[in-house]
Parts: C-alpha cells; structure tokens; sequence
C-alpha cells in the first residue's frame, strides 16, 4: 500500500510540474509491482489541448516513477495539436511517449493532418510531434493509403 501511495504522489506531481494531464475513468487500478496504472471503462485523457479516448489505459512508470509510456487500448479515438500541427483519428492500440512526443498507432489506424489537409490509413502509424514526421506500415490485404488535396499553386502549374 505504501508503493501505491507513492506511485500516485509521483504521477500527480509529474502531472502538475508538466502541462495538467486529467484522465478520467470508471475505474482504476494500481500494481505496484508492476510500476503500472490502469484506467479501465471509458477512459478520457485530456492534456492541453489533446485528448484521448478509449477503453482502457494503461499508464507505465520507470525506476524513478516518472511516466515512460502510456497504452490505449478499445477503439481507441484522439485528437493531437500543438503549434505546428494537428493530427486527428483512431486506431485500435494507440501508444504514447512522452519523452519524445511520439505516437505509435496499430490495427486500424487512421490519421487525418487537419492543417495540411491529408489522410493516411494503416496498419502501424508511427508520428512524430516534434517533427512531423510519420511512419506509415500496411499490409498486403491492406495496403497504406494516402490522401491529400493538391494546393492551387500546384494546379496552376498544370
């Protein structure tokens, strides 16, 4: 009990020394063994303006408590957005880490940039926020679509 107790100290404090992260969920479950927190029914993760849904989270801590990864699992659906970009989706696993602002997307993925008005689809979506670069893995049944919307400059040329 006294691990948990200090796992919970240790997110909330990271929570409040970085940008507020808020997840909401009908239920919630520590291990401590496991350096783990599982948020599972309805999970809303809001952080800034980003925002996550799905049905179960689970939130990973390293050897120091601090945050090394979160899994979104369950139809998963998010928006992404910071300066430079905007990224909106789903997908049915949706893997986060904050250290390096990177979003891992499997089975299903779909992405929509809202800013550079593009659409790519799936079946591992790897995007970088700090970047903007993404990774994009299909198969051969399904293979990787990628939409975009041709800018009037470049209608012009033709």
């Amino acid at each position: 009990m006294n691990l948990f107790k200090i796992v919970i100290f240790a997110f909330l404090v990271q929570v409040v020394s970085a940008e507020r992260v808020e997840i909401v969920s009908e239920s919630m479950e520590a291990m401590d063994a496991k350096k783990e927190i599982q948020f599972i029914g309805d999970v809303n993760i809001t952080q800034l303006q980003d925002w996550l849904h799905g049905d179960k989270v689970t939130v990973y801590f390293d050897e120091n408590n601090e945050t090394r990864k979160y899994k979104a699992t369950g139809a998963v659906t998010f928006e992404f957005k910071n300066e430079k970009r905007f990224y909106k989706g789903s997908a049915d696993v949706v893997t986060y880490y904050p250290q390096k602002t990177l979003y891992i997307l499997t089975g299903k993925a779909i992405v929509d940039d809202l800013l550079n008005k593009r659409h790519i689809n799936g079946d591992h979506i790897t995007l970088d926020m700090t970047n903007g670069n993404a990774s994009v893995i299909g198969t051969k049944v399904k293979p990787v679509k990628f939409t975009f919307d041709m800018n009037s400059a470049e209608k012009k040329d033709r």
